[in-house]
């Protein structure tokens, strides 16, 4: 736990860290995943517990925010149309996940913060804006692992395009 003293944690809750850790670690992508901003140790290790480690199972990034319950669904059958839900199924380890890491990287990211600020802009809840955040977070990381890069903080634009 973060912000907690080492010495005030019990024994059992630092090895268990510790050993998750050293597990993530191990994983082949877990620099790429730890990259990403709001993405540390314990919520990558939740990821790549939650996915199996393995990105060909979902096959797109689409795939994988259906499963994570980021990708809306047009409710009913037929004629109906307008609103849209989240998913029936979805995997709530995946959706916390991914709501934590958007919360944290609303707060501490300059890239994100930008997103997140032009979302609420637009009028939409803290909720629906840090949901909007975690659906490109997991578009971004998909991009990433799919290409075997780290995160890059530097904002594309008209300087790094004369370059």
């Amino acid at each position: 736990m973060r912000g907690v003293p080492e010495e005030d944690r019990e024994p059992a809750l630092v090895a268990l860290e510790t050993l998750m850790e050293g597990r993530l670690r191990e994983h082949p992508e877990a620099k790429v995943i730890t990259s990403m901003p709001g993405i540390g140790d314990m919520l990558g290790a939740e990821f790549i517990a939650a996915t199996g480690g393995d990105m060909a199972v979902f096959g797109s990034p689409d795939r994988l925010a259906g499963v994570a319950g980021l990708a809306p669904v047009p409710p009913g059958s037929g004629k109906v149309s307008g609103n849209l839900r989240r998913p029936r199924r979805y995997s709530r380890r995946l959706l916390r996940m991914f709501y934590l890491s958007a919360q944290d990287a609303a707060m501490h990211c300059p890239i994100s913060k930008a997103f997140y600020r032009r979302k609420r802009d637009e009028g939409r809840s803290h909720k629906q804006a840090i949901l909007a955040l975690a659906r490109r977070l997991l578009n971004v990381l998909w991009a990433l692992i799919r290409d075997g890069r780290t995160f890059d903080a530097r904002l594309p634009g008209p300087a790094a395009a004369a370059a």
